[in-house]
């Protein structure tokens, strides 16, 4: 038990550092972003391994795509393990240190949400252009609202999925936990679809990364109406609405927070969606509620480094 908990406290602590780095980095307008990144090195290795075993009958497709996500991530895990066992401890702890760092999204996304507040208050063309890069939705049939949900929307759902989660699963698993976690949300990213191409292939992709970000979504949404002062009947009533199990926690809270409304008709490369309106909410939104929606996420993210912080206190009484 002992064990345990100190392997707990020991990722707590890293993590405590990164997520303060993090936030530096947010409050300069800077980001870590490594060339080449891991996650494109990742990338390149599932589309070779979808390249060579996608084919075959239904039955066929499921299997392979079922046998290549559990090889990647569970090589992932294999990898975390192996700085786990062989480097001393100092060695592991840098080492899930600098992962950390340069998997933990939180400063990189505020970048990317941020160019969409700075290209709108250039014009709507600059904004549909930076929007591009952070959502899969056609640019070319948003309006200036438009631009500003896709932002905000992308911003809550992402702050789940590449901050929260990370931290969740690096606290509970250490590196192995971490390095497992980006390597399933990333088959999802790749594999997730519900296309001709990925519907048998990436099923086990696609509800795998639903189960790992149960728990992370519904915490981000907490996070999010805890430091709002409100929103937690607004974000329980509309977040299953959402046509993602997850997705709809941290988006709701974030509408609700903010009192606006968010999702909606939207327009994909694939035709238009008929997702229902998030929150009830101002509609017509600008620059400037991308600018409020990335200062209740740094208000966020600031509470959950201090709740990192308290952990061991929180651990300590839990089970004294």
């Amino acid at each position: 038990m002992m064990i345990v908990l100190s392997f707990v406290l020991l990722n707590s602590a890293v993590l405590l550092v990164v997520m303060c780095g993090e936030l530096i980095l947010y409050r300069l307008r800077r980001s870590f972003e490594p060339r080449p990144h891991p996650v494109v090195l990742l990338g390149g290795l599932i589309s070779w391994a979808e390249g060579r075993l996608n084919n075959g009958t239904v039955r066929d497709r499921q299997r392979k795509g079922a046998a290549a996500w559990a090889g990647l991530v569970g090589g992932c895990g294999v990898l975390g393990v192996a700085a786990l066992w062989l480097l001393p401890l100092w060695g592991y702890a840098l080492a899930f240190a600098a992962a950390g760092a340069v998997l933990l999204a939180f400063s990189t996304l505020a970048q990317f949400v941020s160019r969409v507040e700075t290209g709108l208050e250039a014009g709507l063309e600059p904004g549909r252009e930076a929007v591009s890069h952070i959502v899969g939705r056609d640019p070319a049939a948003l309006d200036e609202a438009g631009v500003a949900r896709a932002a905000i929307e992308s911003l809550a759902e992402n702050f789940s999925d590449g901050v929260t989660a990370p931290l969740f699963w690096g606290l509970i698993g250490g590196l192995p936990g971490l390095l497992m976690y980006k390597a399933v949300n990333t088959l999802d990213s790749m594999w997730g679809y519900r296309s001709d191409r990925y519907e048998h292939f990436g099923k086990a992709a696609a509800r795998l990364d639903d189960a790992a970000n149960w728990i992370p979504a519904r915490l981000t949404g907490a996070l999010v109406c805890l430091v709002a002062g409100r929103g937690w009947r607004a974000m329980v009533a509309g977040a299953p609405q959402h046509r993602s199990p997850n997705a709809g926690w941290p988006e709701a809270a974030f509408a609700a927070a903010l009192d606006i409304a968010l999702a909606g008709p939207r327009k994909y490369d694939t035709g238009w969606s008929a997702d229902p309106p998030m929150g009830t909410g101002r509609r017509s939104l600008t620059g400037g509620d991308i600018r409020r929606a990335l200062a209740l996420y740094f208000r966020a993210g600031a509470l959950m480094t201090a709740l990192l912080a308290g952990f061991p206190v929180i651990l300590w009484l839990a089970t004294a």
